[in-house]
């Protein structure tokens, strides 16, 4: 990939669904183009596609994809398999909000406009799921223009996992913060937390970092505490999976670690995310659901090199949740949210997620 040029990561082409294969960067730029629901699946469970606005997207066109060739002309008939398809993609992983967000919203659609034929509903769903792309693209650039008020020049940012272009479609929520700030003329200085056990900083991370013309140094996951030590960090900011009212957060795990680290050295601790994030239906982090991945991402490198003993038990869960009163502020496309954030996230999201759901 040539520097700054145009990555997308998730579109509708061809009448197939196209992706970047996650899997295989930073080896290789690879595009998968997706004609059925099972291989939907498959790829955001295996994490071809990943991040939780891009999973959004992936759950909007797959509620159409596995729509748009039912036969019957039956409303009652459609419905029932609609809601058949959501609850499949629902099952492919339980922690991101935003893919749930996307189901919703598409079966929101055939919920409002009931009274029309099969055909009719057909394209609205793809009109709907356009949308979400289309809304991300500018949702993202708003959050990196709020973000970087609060970054100053020459600032040295710490980050985990991948919270840019490949999270979302095009931009970045934590990393679209960065963007901004490099639009901005700022010069920034960015550590990059590995993090295990899928390197999703190593691997994709520092691969966009780096095509951005960003200053990106890699460091393993433990270094981060010697970093702030010495006095070398001056802000954390992070993507976010799910957000309950209360303003816990649950994001790649890591992240809580990276936050406790941050109140000890006296260092900001920032969220970057989409109103669609937000679970208002979750009182506290003790609410979501924590996906727990397969024990040979543990003992394996990529199932490939055998790292630990055979039959030894793993715990491998694939997120941890960061209590509010460890968050500086959150970041979203409608402002800065800082706490008492109960207050402030039911006064700024409500209203956002209402007018969505309005049509």
């Amino acid at each position: 990939m040539k520097k700054n040029s145009h990555l997308q990561t998730i579109e509708w082409k061809n009448n197939k669904i196209r992706i970047i294969d996650q899997t295989r960067l930073p080896k290789g730029l690879v595009y998968l183009d997706i004609d059925n629901l099972r291989d939907l699946w498959l790829a955001i469970r295996e994490l071809k596609v990943r991040g939780a606005p891009a999973l959004g997207a992936a759950a909007a066109l797959g509620v159409y994809l596995g729509s748009k060739n039912l036969k019957t002309k039956s409303r009652e008939v459609f419905n029932k398999e609609l809601f058949r398809i959501a609850d499949y993609l629902a099952s492919s992983r339980p922690t991101a909000r935003n893919l749930f967000w996307g189901i919703e919203r598409m079966c929101g659609v055939a919920e409002k406009f009931k009274g029309r034929s099969v055909e009719e509903i057909k394209r609205l769903l793809f009109k709907e799921a356009q949308a979400v792309i289309k809304e991300d693209k500018v949702t993202c650039r708003k959050i990196g223009l709020w973000g970087a008020r609060l970054i100053k020049d020459n600032s040295t940012v710490l980050t985990i996992c991948n919270a840019g272009i490949l999270a979302t479609i095009d931009y970045g929520t934590a990393l679209g913060v960065l963007y901004r700030c490099k639009e901005e003329g700022k010069r920034l200085k960015v550590y990059a937390c590995e993090t295990r056990p899928l390197l999703q900083g190593a691997r994709l991370t520092t691969w966009e970092l780096q095509n951005k013309g960003i200053d990106v140094t890699l460091i393993c996951d433990n270094m981060a505490a010697s970093l702030m030590q010495q006095g070398k960090i001056d802000l954390v900011i992070t993507g976010a999976d799910r957000i309950a009212v209360n303003g816990d957060t649950a994001n790649k795990i890591g992240t809580l670690g990276l936050a406790i680290l941050c109140r000890y050295h006296k260092i900001p601790f920032y969220i970057a995310a989409p109103s669609s994030t937000f679970d208002l239906s979750i009182k506290s982090g003790r609410g979501i659901l924590i996906e727990q991945r397969k024990p040979e991402e543990v003992t394996s490198l990529f199932s490939k090199i055998t790292i630990a003993p055979k039959g030894v038990r793993v715990f491998n869960p694939a997120f941890d949740v960061t209590p509010n009163n460890l968050i500086s502020a959150i970041i979203t496309e409608k402002g800065i949210i800082r706490p008492s954030f109960r207050a402030n996230i039911r006064k700024i999201i409500s209203s956002v997620q209402r007018r969505a759901y309005s049509g």
